[in-house]
């Protein structure tokens, strides 16, 4: 039993040796990727938002909200800032919160003559 003993350490000892000599993987996580992304339904759409509801939002206080609100309608969410509504910096933390849905046009219907 001695003997079979030594075999087997010697199969099994190699194969230890190789699995602490593999380098470790460690996963990469980016800071964008840790941060869940809120899906196009789960954002807040500028253009029919309560004042109370754009509040809510980090940085959007009740001058904010009203500057948006009477800034109305939006085609991007971008327009935020090129129309001078929010600083860039206001825009940055709220980006990922927000969305400018587009009203849906009904193109089937007859034009009025």
């Amino acid at each position: 039993m001695r003997i079979r003993t030594r075999r087997l350490f010697a199969r099994i000892l190699p194969l230890l040796l190789a699995c602490l000599m593999l380098p470790t993987v460690t996963p990469v996580i980016s800071s964008a990727a840790a941060l869940p992304q809120a899906s196009a339904a789960d954002k807040l759409d500028i253009n029919t938002a309560t004042k109370d509801q754009l509040k809510a939002l980090s940085g959007i206080g009740d001058a904010y909200s009203q500057k948006i609100i009477d800034g109305r309608p939006y085609r991007t969410k971008l327009d935020l800032v090129h129309r001078k509504i929010i600083p860039q910096s206001t825009y940055d933390k709220i980006k990922d919160q927000i969305i400018a849905k587009q009203p849906k046009t009904n193109t089937m219907a007859p034009q009025p003559k």
